[in-house]
C-alpha cells in the first residue's frame, strides 16, 4: 500500500482513534478502555517536542491507516536522553501491507536526527503479530516482565524489545 508519512496533528485525533480504539477493544495492547477524542487531542497537543509522532495516510483517499509514537524514555534526568519508547498501531484491514515498515523507517530517521540512539517498547506476550513486526525491524528481546498486566482477572507478561539506531 502506498502511504504518505507525516507528523501527527491535533485534527488527526478522531482518525487516530478509528485505528486505536478497535485495537484497545481487542485486548491486544496495554490500555484498559477506549480513548475519547478529547483525550487524544490533549495527548497530541502536549506531545514532547523531542518526540516523534507520525501518521500514515493512504495515498488516493488520504485515510489514516496507522500511526507510530516515540517519546523520550524519561524526562527527570538527562541520563536517558538517547532512549525512546515506541508504540506502533496499524488498522486491522491494512496490516501486512508495508504500513508499519514505512512508519518504522520514518521514525528511525527522525529519531536519529533528534539525537536518539536506542528505541524500546513493551509488547504483550499474547500479541505474536506485534512481536513479529518488531523483530522484522531489527528489535531483539531483552527481557520479560512476568505478570505485568492484569486483564479481565488474568495476568499477562510483557516482552521487552530494543533496537539501536
Amino acid at each position: 500500500m502506498d502511504v504518505i508519512i507525516r507528523e501527527a496533528r491535533t485534527d488527526d485525533a478522531a482518525a487516530i482513534l478509528d485505528v486505536l480504539n478497535p485495537i484497545i477493544e481487542s485486548d491486544a495492547v496495554a490500555f484498559d478502555a477506549p480513548l475519547t477524542e478529547a483525550d487524544e487531542r490533549g495527548y497530541i497537543a502536549s506531545f514532547p517536542s523531542r518526540g516523534v509522532f507520525h501518521v500514515a495516510l493512504r495515498c488516493g483517499d488520504g485515510r489514516l491507516v496507522g500511526f507510530q509514537s516515540m517519546e523520550p524514555f524519561a524526562t527527570y534526568t538527562s541520563l536517558f536522553d538517547h532512549v525512546g519508547v515506541l508504540g506502533t498501531y496499524v488498522d486491522a484491514a491494512c496490516r501486512r501491507q508495508q504500513v508499519a515498515r514505512r512508519l518504522f523507517a520514518a521514525t528511525f530517521a527522525t529519531a536519529r536526527a533528534r539525537g536518539f540512539e536506542k528505541l524500546f517498547t513493551y509488547i504483550r506476550e499474547d500479541n505474536p503479530a506485534a512481536l513479529a513486526a518488531y523483530a522484522g525491524q531489527g528489535f531483539r528481546v531483552v527481557g520479560r516482565a512476568e505478570r505485568h498486566l492484569r486483564v479481565h482477572g488474568l495476568y499477562v507478561a510483557e516482552i521487552i524489545v530494543e533496537r539501536f539506531l
